[in-house]
């Protein structure tokens, strides 16, 4: 028999807030770090007066073992990863990116990343998950209520694109905690109570594409294109680094460049791990290989959630099995299919808006290229296809 899921918590994943950390992200790293802490404070300053990578270069490579617990460890990587990428794209247009990281940098990133089991790049995990604060503490994570961390160059549209992203991991916490249940009213033949979980599912759904659609509100296309995306590209498959990036003092990696790929909203837990639950299938082919590399970027007890996810009972065959008998059952199980279906629909729609249809800025920006090194958009048209081909037809049968 599958297994069932263990305690949302042994995956950090709370019924509050999902992925998002328990305790809100640390805001300011003890005074050992200060001139992380100052170049991180003063990072849109640095990079407009082109001062940043003579600061870079000037930095006492600290040891990031006087790091104390998960918190520091976080904001520790946070704002290497902010100073890291703004040291590589952070240039005045048209320069071609440094291929090398100065040591006093490249050492203390990479043991920090090693400590949390990602790569040494920027992430959604530090880009999002651990990147706001709450203006009023006695309020929930929402937009209107949150504010980020770090900037790379300030302003409105940076500031709403990355915390749309914070309140959908929010509001995605009502669907995470339905997963386990669900999947226990699988092996207890409880079509009833599957259906409440999926009715829960469906409502998380729902808040969360109602923070997508608003997306356009304080983000515009040209300004996203030009000033928010290009720091958040990475080193592989990228045509201005092409053989990646050296990692100056860093032993493990012998002065050999290295390929990390950029932050992207496919490095986020939420939509893996809803389509694990409704067995909503990808066909292996290089864009299931891709989805399988962005794992790595994401925290390791996220990872393991979704593969518990994928081990465990099977919804959608339990549904099918009952698809004439119970009607009810399958409709709520295809509204959850056709929300994931909704959402990935507005990604494609705002990936044309934002991003391809914007006239191209150089090397290190391509229009057909994303941050994340994919042809996004045949990618996320292959997303949206093989999610519709999820839902069940009223005439389904188990040999469908």
């Amino acid at each position: 028999m599958p297994a069932i899921l263990d305690r949302l918590e042994s995956f950090d994943v709370s019924p509050e807030r999902g992925f998002l950390p328990r305790r809100d992200p640390l805001r300011k790293l003890p005074p050992t770090f200060g001139e992380w802490e100052y170049l991180g404070a003063n990072l849109p300053k640095l990079l407009v007066s082109d001062r940043l990578r003579r600061e870079i270069e000037g930095l006492r490579p600290l040891d990031a073992s006087f790091l104390r617990g998960d918190a520091q460890v976080e904001r520790g990587m946070l704002l290497l990863s902010y100073l890291g990428h703004a040291y590589v794209w952070g240039g005045s247009a048209g320069a071609e990116p440094p291929r090398r990281l100065p040591a006093g940098l490249a050492v203390p990133w990479h043991a920090v990343a090693a400590r949390l089991g990602r790569p040494p790049v920027l992430s959604y995990a530090s880009y999002a998950l651990h990147n706001w604060r709450r203006l009023d503490p006695d309020r929930p994570v929402a937009l209107g209520n949150i504010c980020l961390l770090q900037n790379f160059g300030g302003g409105v549209d940076e500031e709403w694109f990355i915390l749309v992203h914070v309140d959908i991991e929010a509001r995605a916490a009502a669907a995470l905690a339905a997963v386990a249940p669900a999947q226990r009213a699988v092996v207890a033949g409880d079509a009833p109570e599957l259906e409440r979980c999926l009715l829960a599912v469906a409502g998380a759904l729902e808040g969360i594409n109602q923070t997508m659609n608003r997306m356009p509100e304080y983000c515009d296309p040209y300004v996203y294109y030009h000033r928010v995306r290009p720091y958040i590209f990475g080193w592989k498959n990228q045509p201005a680094l092409p053989e990646g990036l050296v990692y100056d003092g860093v032993a493990a990696y012998g002065a050999r460049p290295q390929q990390f790929r950029g932050e992207t909203g496919a490095q986020s837990s939420i939509v893996p791990a809803l389509d694990a639950v409704l067995g909503v299938a990808h066909a292996n082919d290089p864009l299931r290989a891709y989805l399988m590399e962005m794992r790595q970027y994401m925290p390791p007890k996220h990872r393991a959630f979704i593969e518990a996810v994928e081990q465990g009972p099977s919804v959608r065959e339990f549904v099918l099995a009952r698809a004439g008998s119970a009607p009810s059952l399958r409709d709520v199980y295809n509204r959850c299919v056709e929300l994931i279906e909704a959402f990935r629909a507005t990604h494609l729609e705002y990936a044309a808006r934002y991003i391809h249809h914007q006239a191209r800025a150089g090397a290190g920006n391509p229009t057909d290229i994303g941050t994340g090194g994919t042809p996004f958009m045949p990618y996320l048209k292959k997303h949206l296809d093989e999610t519709a081909a999820g839902r069940l037809r009223t005439v389904d049968s188990p040999a469908a």
